[in-house]
């Protein structure tokens, strides 16, 4: 039993609280047993209080006992600095937010995810981490944050270190991440700028690559160097590659026009034309100075080159490289040359009329007249004159030349062509004569020993008559002592034989054939005999000689065979009654 249920008239234990008076009064009674000495005598401390009257009302039953253990405390509220605490500590990617719950194998969980990231991400790649990499880890770290403040609200465990000193290194450390984001992204800048640097590198290597090769060999590379530059510039504009590509342009330009610089003017125009567009391409603003870069130098290619092949190349109306220099560049101190390189040429060729290969003279005295003609703004009217006047003189050199060479058929018609063109040329008559002893010599090469006489000897000249024996017209060139032709019309009671002794028995007894009389100085001749085709179809020329003798009359009587061509009758005597008959045909 409790010492207080020895009296019944004591004020109950949850009436009184312990230590006061009821305890005291109780002292004496323990003061028996000596546990606290005199208690009995405890009125040093004053006098006892008044016996509280009985309670009026009965006391509570008797509970059960109070010795044993205290009842164990109540649960501490969950504190949100801890959860916050460790949320951001597990945010930072480091899990120490489970370091301070002592959750080792989530913390581990945490590093080896970080490092993961961290091998996945450096060292940094142009295209940087893959975007699914990156949801994935944002994700992990905040389920992770989420999971460690879960977490902290249910476990009420000491911890290292206080709530808001927890939740500060928690805002702190974020910056490890933050940082890593920082470094990282420079990383990739980086590796950026040195993929820009090899791609401009690439570029002014595919241009080196081109030194030597034509420019329509390495025109494609060159274009595809000047995309890599365009775009550069375009698309990062800020890079290293990006301010070295002016550098770079201005090399490029240099390689382009490298014809230019070893001279070869006429391979410079292409590549120098190509650069002035580049304006258009890259922009002007980007090429800068180099908008202009071309321009002389293309207008000294365009000089050059023209004069260099005046007469000898094409314009096909244009004027060529030196109409286009005009045209292009009309104000330059180039433009000024071609007057005079044009006038220079005129007179180099018509010099040249009087050497070794007039024909060639000719032919680009022409190309220097069509040039001159086709110069814009009337700018060649005067030297189109000049050449057309030594194109005339020259194609009657050229004739002559040809003859001289042996190359009678080309002579026959240059010469003729000359006669048709030019009616009013002092040397029309001797262009023909020549002509006609040139056609005479291509069937007959004893003809062209030598020119025909630009004068017809002196002296008495003998009858030769000349008959046509044959269907359809006949055409008789002659030369020797004197050139000339005739023409016979057809024989309207002929026909063809075939045989030449039939051919020659109707000479003889021919009366009323269409005859001329022609009146020639002694010598030696030659004849081509040439019969229209149109009534008798295919006829083949005839060519003889015949000496031509005083004291004879001579009588050629033409005549056609089947299968033989034009009949002749040498050895014909006594036609006529006249003895001595030479060359009738």
């Amino acid at each position: 039993m409790q010492p207080g249920d020895e009296h019944g008239s004591s004020t109950p234990s949850d009436a009184v609280p312990p230590g006061q008076g009821g305890q005291a009064d109780q002292g004496g009674q323990f003061g028996q047993g000596g546990q606290f000495g005199q208690g009995g005598q405890g009125g040093q401390f004053g006098p006892p209080p008044p016996i509280a009257p009985p309670p009026t009302t009965p006391p509570p039953p008797a509970g059960p006992p109070t010795y044993g253990p205290p009842p164990p405390a109540p649960a501490p509220a969950p504190d949100p600095l801890r959860a916050l605490s460790a949320g951001l500590l597990n945010l930072t990617g480091l899990g120490l937010g489970y370091v301070l719950l002592k959750r080792w194998l989530l913390a581990a969980l945490c590093w080896a995810a970080t490092a993961a990231l961290l091998f996945v991400a450096f060292p940094a790649e142009v295209d940087g981490v893959p975007g699914g990499v990156l949801i994935g880890f944002v994700a992990f770290l905040l389920l992770a944050a989420a999971d460690g403040a879960r977490r902290a609200l249910r476990t009420h465990q000491a911890w290292p270190l206080r709530a808001p000193l927890a939740v500060g290194l928690g805002l702190v450390l974020l910056a490890v991440p933050a940082g890593g984001v920082i470094a990282y992204d420079a990383a990739r800048d980086e590796a950026v700028e040195e993929m820009l640097l090899d791609r401009l590198d690439k570029a002014d290597k595919i241009v080196t690559a081109a030194d030597g090769r034509t420019f329509d060999a390495a025109e494609d590379d060159y274009r595809s160097a000047l995309a890599i530059y365009r775009d550069l510039g375009d698309d990062h504009p800020g890079s290293k590659a990006a301010k070295r590509v002016p550098d770079s342009l201005t090399a490029y330009y240099k390689a382009v026009a490298a014809p230019y610089e070893e001279r070869k003017y006429c391979d410079a125009l292409a590549p120098l034309k190509y650069l002035r567009t580049l304006p258009n391409t890259l922009g002007k603003d980007r090429v800068g100075t180099l908008a202009t870069w071309p321009d002389d130098r293309l207008a000294t290619s365009l000089y050059e080159c023209g004069s260099q092949g005046i007469g000898t190349t094409t314009t096909a109306g244009s004027g060529g490289e030196l109409g286009e220099l005009l045209r292009t560049f009309p104000d330059s101190d180039q433009a000024k040359k071609v007057e005079p390189a044009i006038r220079d040429a005129i007179d180099s060729r018509s010099s040249d009329l009087k050497g070794s290969d007039p024909c060639k003279a000719t032919e680009e005295l022409r190309g220097i007249g069509s040039t001159a003609k086709a110069l814009p703004d009337d700018a060649g009217a005067g030297l189109s004159d000049d050449a057309a006047s030594a194109v005339e003189s020259g194609v009657y050199a050229c004739g002559v030349d040809e003859f001289k060479d042996g190359k009678f058929s080309q002579a026959a018609k240059t010469l003729n062509d000359f006669a048709g063109t030019y009616k009013s040329n002092g040397k029309r008559d001797r262009a023909k004569d020549i002509a006609i002893a040139a056609e005479i010599a291509d069937a007959r090469p004893a003809a062209g020993r030598s020119l025909p006489p630009t004068k017809s000897p002196g002296g008495a000249k003998l009858t030769y008559v000349v008959e046509n024996g044959g269907p359809g017209p006949l055409e008789v060139l002659y030369t020797g002592p004197t050139t000339g032709s005739l023409k016979l019309t057809s024989c309207g009671g002929c026909k063809t034989y075939t045989s030449k002794a039939q051919g020659k028995k109707a000479c003889l007894a021919g009366k009323g054939h269409p005859q001329k009389t022609l009146r020639l100085p002694p010598g030696d001749y030659h004849f081509l005999y040439k019969r229209d085709t149109s009534s008798v179809g295919s006829v083949r020329n005839n060519a003889e000689g015949s000496k031509v003798q005083p004291g004879y009359r001579y009588t050629d009587c033409s005549y056609v065979v089947t299968g033989g061509g034009l009949g002749d009758l040498d050895g014909l005597d006594g036609l006529d009654g006249l003895d001595g008959l030479d060359g009738v045909v």
